[in-house]
């Protein structure tokens, strides 16, 4: 049924789609669960919900890089994914888009279109990414096709593809500059380009694309210049100086009215504000590890990490690894994941209102950084050092050796410079099993600090850490999957 009455006017076309941004603010979507998810699934943290100790629910399962079919998290996850997906479908439509736009109704709604194919193209990117072959649903549900059967990878990535450049042609800076460009939609398009470029041939789509990476670089190239680094790269995880920054390409507005979750579920606890949190996310040691030894005193180490505070309530100085080393139990054995915590500790309520940062142009540049020197352009040494000097730092010796060793270095970058930021999980399998059992899952299994009385065992059989499952709720609702 088509709501074109609800997309006929700017104000109409921009409030609808205002509710679709609002679904992924949502505490199943990025407000909360996705986080979780990313932080646990790839392999760099570990969590105190539900038990401080190994083998909770969530450190059973997630951290060890395997999750169940019946997952929490896995269910709601999916559940609110397409939610938004159902959303963008009604205004893509419902919308009439005009092929010159003139008046600014007609501009708006081109935009709104325009950011609809964008945000379904990235629930898809994260859904392919994350769980292979699922439901690709591309029209608002009606009763006689609740059922959907499975599509291939290759066919979801095709329709990513398409609606990246649906959502470039469209997008246009109408409904405000708080809202997407349409660079949001190059970026996501370079990053599936990348999934495809290690992908094997049957998951690549029949699109006439030889070279993948180059087909990235083509689209990466066009979002370069286009943002800039903010100079403090711990500005941009403290309210107040981390929204609508320079370096911002894809963000999604929040406040304390909307609940957004990330103070209580992850300030550190205890008492590193002046309200009891949660403390959800604490960092691998042998992950916080290989960063400092990398690059000793990197700044990034302070605003990523956190590993010593004094307690609000009584005074009391708290002290996790590295600070602690003894690792004599769970609870002092890993850091504290820092970026997304209140950093006001007088602050005394356990919402927050910073803005949530999808796509940033660090990110941006470390991906022209690999897909450089996949290509072997000359170019890819001088992305690299532009993200590094921000920190005052000179790249690491990986970067002076073979295309290999810069491949794994800047691998490592990844996690560095974005740790927990929403596509850690991807990363670590984009470059396939062998990649993630000799650089992940082997390191940590085998490090000099591991105990199991501590630390979770990674699963190193590659059925079960490539791909979360489709959920029970979708299997158990769904006719047409067997």
């Amino acid at each position: 049924m088509s709501n074109s009455n609800v997309y006929a006017d700017a104000d109409n076309a921009t409030a609808a789609l205002d509710g679709i941004y609002t679904g992924m603010v949502e505490f199943n979507g990025f407000g909360n669960a996705y986080y979780f998810v990313n932080g646990l699934y790839s392999g760099m943290m570990v969590t105190r919900r539900a038990g401080q100790n190994p083998n909770n629910p969530f450190n059973s399962t997630l951290a060890t890089l395997v999750t169940s079919s019946g997952g929490l998290n896995n269910n709601n996850l999916w559940l609110q994914f397409y939610i938004i997906i159902g959303r963008a479908n009604d205004a893509i439509a419902s919308a009439i888009t005009t092929e010159n736009p003139v008046t600014n109704d007609e501009l708006v709604i081109n935009d709104v279109v325009g950011q609809a194919y964008f945000l379904r193209a990235y629930h898809y990117y994260l859904f392919v990414s994350l769980w292979g072959d699922i439901p690709l649903r591309l029209q608002p549900t009606r009763l006689d096709d609740i059922n959907l059967e499975i599509s291939p990878a290759k066919d979801v990535y095709a329709q990513i593809i398409e609606d990246c450049r649906m959502a470039e042609s469209l997008m246009n800076g109408s409904t405000g500059a708080h809202y997407p460009a349409s660079f949001a939609a190059n970026m996501l398009l370079a990053k599936v380009y990348m999934n495809l470029a290690t992908a094997e041939s049957s998951v690549q789509p029949d699109d006439g694309i030889t070279n993948y990476w180059q087909a990235a670089y083509d689209e990466a190239i066009k979002v370069s210049g286009q943002y800039a680094l903010v100079e403090d790269y711990a500005s941009l995880w403290v309210e107040g100086t981390s929204d609508g920054t320079s370096e911002s390409i894809f963000e999604l507005q929040s406040s304390e009215t909307a609940s957004q979750d990330w103070v209580r579920a992850f300030t550190p606890a205890p008492w590193y504000i002046s309200v009891a949190t949660f403390g959800w996310l604490q960092v691998n040691a042998d992950v916080y590890d290989t960063h400092a030894s990398t690059y000793p005193g990197d700044p990034r180490i302070d605003a990523t990490y956190l590993s010593t505070w004094t307690q609000t309530n009584n005074g009391t100085v708290a002290n996790r690894y590295p600070v602690n080393a003894t690792r004599a139990n769970f609870n002092v054995a890993h850091p504290f994941f820092f970026k997304f915590a209140e950093k006001n500790t007088d602050k005394t309520t356990r919402v927050g209102n910073q803005n949530i940062v999808l796509f940033r142009y660090a990110d941006l540049l470390l991906m022209l950084a690999e897909i450089s020197n996949e290509l072997q352009n000359g170019e890819q040494l001088g992305y690299v050092t532009e993200v590094l000097d921000r920190v005052n730092l000179t790249p690491q010796a990986g970067y002076s050796g073979t295309q290999d060793d810069f491949r794994n270095a800047i691998m490592f970058e990844y996690r560095f410079e974005l740790l927990g930021e929403g596509y850690d999980a991807i990363n670590v399998r984009r470059r396939g099993f062998d990649w993630m059992k000799v650089n992940l899952i082997d390191p940590h299994n085998t490090s000099s600090i591991f105990n199991p009385a501590v630390d979770v065992t990674f699963v190193d059989d590659e059925s079960l850490v490539m791909r979360i499952p489709i959920p029970d709720n979708e299997v158990n609702a769904n006719q047409k999957i067997d």
